[in-house]
């Protein structure tokens, strides 16, 4: 365990605390996981977050938390989101006021409000649904812990009546037509499939304690699956924007990355089996570039090294090689 000493030498407590709760196992009334539960609101990583949230419990764009631009509903999602990663839950007070002002936002049929982009990705006029508008909402509320409430789940009902018939999820609906879906969201075996949609969506169920096993779920992983790839440069993007390293940018290419931490972590909770050649793949190339003191090192921003360390050592003890899955793509 090389990279044990570093990760516990991280400055972060709220790192700290996660090494020794998930990848040690410590227990809640550990003297040490009681003295760093203690320091972890004062982590510079969540501390502005905690202090900048306004009295209706959401966080606005003006507040520079490198949580991107957008309206509330986006950036209160965001910030949910990063503490919900850094180990906080639905019984602190500043989540369970930020999922309240989520669930007020929510409109009847379960969704939430899509802000119009005019002109699109593909010059089409408004469209009048996208499914990252309820998934980017309901993916931070799953994290936190609300999968199961009520109001989440009609999110969770509203996002499955747009799953397509094979399996994908599109850009969305222009006028009663599916939109374009640009090259690099395109999915291999989907006629209207998006990635981005795809995977957005796919976060959400895969924290749901009986979505994540459904068929469909299953059947939307192995298309992204089909079309995995490599890719060193983008290997824990989404862990280091999670921890503020890297900002979110991006509507319809939230998730325009490749990362395969990241693609790992989705066959980690939703069951996709490591005999599965693909998923042997991407794990055989992520243990062959982790570096000799046991740390990937994310290249484009250092500091976020450990934390993306951590996640997959998180997911890499986590994927079940005698799960029951089975694959249909190529």
């Amino acid at each position: 365990m090389t990279w044990l000493p570093l990760l516990l030498a991280d400055p972060s407590p709220c790192l700290r605390w996660l090494v020794l709760r998930e990848l040690l196992g410590r227990r809640n009334d550990d003297p040490e996981i009681l003295e760093l539960d203690a320091l972890r609101s004062s982590d510079p990583l969540v501390a502005e977050l905690f202090s900048s949230q306004k009295a209706n419990g959401a966080w606005s764009a003006g507040v520079d938390l490198s949580l991107g631009s957008g309206g509330e509903v986006r950036i209160t999602a965001l910030a949910l989101k990063r503490l919900a990663f850094c180990g906080f839950t639905g019984e602190n007070p500043a989540i369970m006021q930020g999922a309240e002002y989520l669930f007020s936002q929510q409109a009847q049929d379960g969704s939430w409000p899509l802000q119009k982009v005019q002109g699109g990705e593909d010059n089409r006029d408004n469209y009048d649904m996208v499914p990252l508008q309820t998934a980017i909402p309901l993916a931070s509320l799953a994290m936190c812990g609300y999968a199961l409430e009520a109001r989440a789940e009609r999110g969770y009902e509203w996002l499955l009546s747009q799953q397509l018939g094979d399996g994908a999820w599109p850009t969305g609906i222009s006028s009663g037509v599916y939109g374009y879906v640009a090259g690099y969201r395109r999915l291999a075996h989907s006629r209207w499939g998006c990635r981005s949609n795809t995977t957005g969506s796919l976060l959400c169920l895969s924290y749901h304690p009986a979505l994540k096993d459904d068929p469909g779920t299953r059947k939307a992983l192995d298309l992204l699956l089909a079309q995995a790839r490599c890719e060193s440069s983008s290997l824990g993007f989404e862990t280091a924007r999670l921890v503020g390293t890297e900002k979110m940018r991006g509507f319809f290419t939230h998730f325009a990355h490749n990362d395969p931490a990241f693609l790992l972590g989705l066959c980690s909770r939703i069951g996709a089996a490591s005999g599965d050649e693909r998923v042997d793949e991407l794990v055989r190339f992520v243990l062959g570039i982790q570096g000799p003191n046991g740390l990937w090192d994310y290249k484009n921003k250092p500091g976020a090294s450990r934390w993306v360390t951590f996640d997959l050592l998180k997911t890499l003890s986590r994927l079940d090689a005698d799960a029951d899955w089975i694959s249909l793509e190529p």
